[in-house]
């Protein structure tokens, strides 16, 4: 029998599976030659006016044309289904600093970016750069191997791609909250187990002083709704740590659970992405993945996104501590 819980299943559009939305002509926009033009435009005179990804600001980069779809992306990404998947951005018009600086512009129509790094890197570029990942400093997604469902530190997180990989690369999405309501069914033992303290590691990307770890649960509450934070690689890689206890069983049982769940083909939603593709979504509401892939030999013709973490604005859909990227370090 099962345990009565405290908790209760989650209601709203951001619960789906994947096999309910098959149909992509339902959540992809895909841009005109009109919209396209005006990021176009707004990007070559940020450009011309000496402006770079780091000094742009939102007043810089006028979309008034795209007012009205820029709202109905936030409703998604807030009261919906909470992705967007965007279609023929207009890279192809543009010079890669162009690009860089039209892919931040319409960034800053949603939020304000926030470091992914150690660096304090603004701006992303996800590709394989053929490091052999022998320690946990080396970031997953500078390789070619798969990276498991999870969240990342910001509210909302968004990918442009710019070159597909050879094979494979596919990015799948899945519906936390969907993931929490199978677990709180099946398992709700589980879902205590995952409302506890974690032990995270930080990727040697901690400033002097600070601990190479923090603690989070995977599971906590945001204004009375379950956010899942997860990033089962971080959560593992801290059992290096002295001081760092080892993982329970229940811990175990509970983080296989939750991948598994969003393993499940019922669950994931796949995306095949094509150059001028964005994806963004609302970390909060979403777990994505990617596939292995295998690239192509001509650096010039390899799989490479930018990426975005972005503080929304007017909204928080994460807990403080989660909103604002990896701190730089201070050394």
């Amino acid at each position: 029998m099962t345990a009565a819980t405290p908790y209760q299943p989650v209601e709203s559009p951001a619960v789906w599976r994947g096999a309910e939305l098959t149909d992509a002509t339902t959540w992809a926009t895909v841009l005109t030659d009109e919209q396209r033009r005006e990021i176009a435009d707004a990007a070559r005179t940020a450009a011309a006016a000496g402006l770079t990804t780091p000094t742009l600001r939102v007043e810089n980069f006028p979309l008034p044309g795209l007012t009205s779809l820029l709202q109905q992306w936030v409703t998604t990404l807030v009261d919906g289904r909470a992705f967007v998947l965007i279609r023929e951005f207009p890279y192809d018009l543009l010079t890669p600093e162009e690009t860089e600086i039209a892919y931040v512009g319409l960034g800053l129509h949603l939020g304000t970016p926030v470091s992914q790094n150690a660096a304090g890197d603004l701006l992303g570029h996800v590709r394989d750069e053929r490091i052999p990942r022998d320690t946990p400093a080396v970031r997953l997604y500078t390789t070619n191997q798969r990276q498991d469902f999870h969240t990342d530190g910001s509210d909302l997180v968004g990918l442009l791609c710019l070159h597909p990989a050879k094979s494979g690369g596919e990015s799948r999405i899945a519906s936390s909250h969907a993931v929490y309501n199978h677990i709180l069914a099946q398992r709700p033992d589980l879902i205590e187990v995952l409302r506890q303290p974690f032990y995270w590691d930080r990727n040697d990307e901690q400033s002097p002083g600070e601990s190479p770890y923090f603690t989070l649960p995977a599971i906590h509450d945001i204004n009375g709704t379950p956010r899942i934070f997860y990033i089962g690689w971080y959560i593992r890689d801290a059992q290096r740590h002295p001081g760092v206890p080892p993982l329970t069983d229940e811990q175990l049982e509970a983080m296989q659970m939750l991948e598994d769940t969003a393993n499940d083909p019922r669950f994931y939603l796949p995306m095949e992405f094509t150059p001028g593709d964005v994806q963004i979504l609302n970390n909060a509401k979403i777990l994505h993945s990617r596939e292995a892939y295998t690239d192509h030999e001509d650096p010039a013709q390899r799989r490479h996104l930018l990426r975005l973490w972005l503080t929304a604005h007017n909204f928080a859909t994460v807990e403080d501590m989660l909103r604002d990227g990896i701190p730089p370090r201070q050394d």
